[in-house]
Formats: C-alpha cells, sequence, structure tokens
C-alpha cells in the first residue's frame, strides 16, 4: 500500500536495529522493545508491517492473531511523521488483516495517548477496562479497547 510518499511492506529482520532506534526514541521512560524482542515477533510468524518513507522505516505495526481472537502489539510512528496519518494507515493495514480472519482485537493503550485513543475510537474500538501501572518503569496506566469481529 502507497499514500504519497509512504509504502507498507512487511517489516524484515534487517528493519530491527531501526525499530529498536524508534523505541527507544519514543518510549524513553518505559521499557522500549529490544531488537531481540522484534526478532522473536518475526520469528514466531506474527504479522508486522514496516512505514517507509522512500528507504527510511518511520513507523512499524504488529499484530498477533490466532482463530480466535487478535491483538495489536504495537504501533508507532517517528516523532516528526506523527499527525501525518501514518499511524492510521498501519491500523487499518492491522484491521484489514484482523477482518480477513473475522475476530475481535484487543489492545492496550497508554490512558494519557489521546491522539492514539480518538484514532482507535474512529475505527470502531471501545474502552474495555484500565489496567494500572501497565506500563514499567514508568508506572503509567493503560486502558484495554477493544473492536468486535467484524464481516468481510
Amino acid at each position: 500500500m502507497t499514500t504519497g510518499t509512504v509504502t507498507l511492506a512487511p517489516l524484515r529482520h534487517a528493519d530491527v536495529p531501526r525499530c529498536h532506534e524508534i523505541e527507544l526514541a519514543l518510549f524513553p521512560g518505559d521499557d522500549p522493545w529490544s531488537e531481540n524482542a522484534f526478532h522473536s515477533e518475526l520469528d514466531n510468524g506474527n504479522y508486522y508491517i514496516g512505514a517507509y518513507d522512500g528507504d527510511e522505516l518511520i513507523g512499524y505495526a504488529g499484530l498477533a492473531a490466532s482463530q480466535h481472537e487478535a491483538s495489536v502489539h504495537t504501533i508507532a510512528v517517528i516523532g516528526h511523521w506523527q499527525g501525518r496519518g501514518v499511524g492510521k494507515m498501519l491500523l487499518r493495514d492491522l484491521l484489514a488483516r484482523v477482518d480477513e480472519i473475522g475476530v475481535p482485537v484487543y489492545l492496550e493503550v497508554r490512558t494519557d495517548n489521546e491522539p492514539a485513543i480518538a484514532m482507535y475510537k474512529a475505527h470502531g474500538f471501545e474502552q474495555l477496562g484500565l489496567r494500572r501501572r501497565y506500563y514499567q518503569p514508568s508506572g503509567a496506566d493503560a486502558y484495554t479497547m477493544g473492536r468486535p469481529a467484524q464481516s468481510v
């Protein structure tokens, strides 16, 4: 999928160092994913997509799915690309994959991440619960959000 100069393509092991750089930039007060965590996600066959501006990885998103449910593991967009529709592109790609399977999808989001919460609500997610001190070591709370299965 391509929109303007941003292209979506499967995330590759070669992208992992850049993913880790983005994690460090976006989540300095918490526990950013390690390179090993990304390699493990890719090795386990989970669905990961990258957003590229030319050859530069500017964001990524990941999803684990079974025949019963799906879970958004991550959506991240480097700072200067935020607010330009890249996160929405990544989310829509994940949701298209979920809708092919026809299962509900769940995620956690920081309670203070208002732009992400608004994006999720605009795509049919509802707040289901609160996880106190979910993000560590900052102790930030997270909402659990879900979207029912959609028929294709």
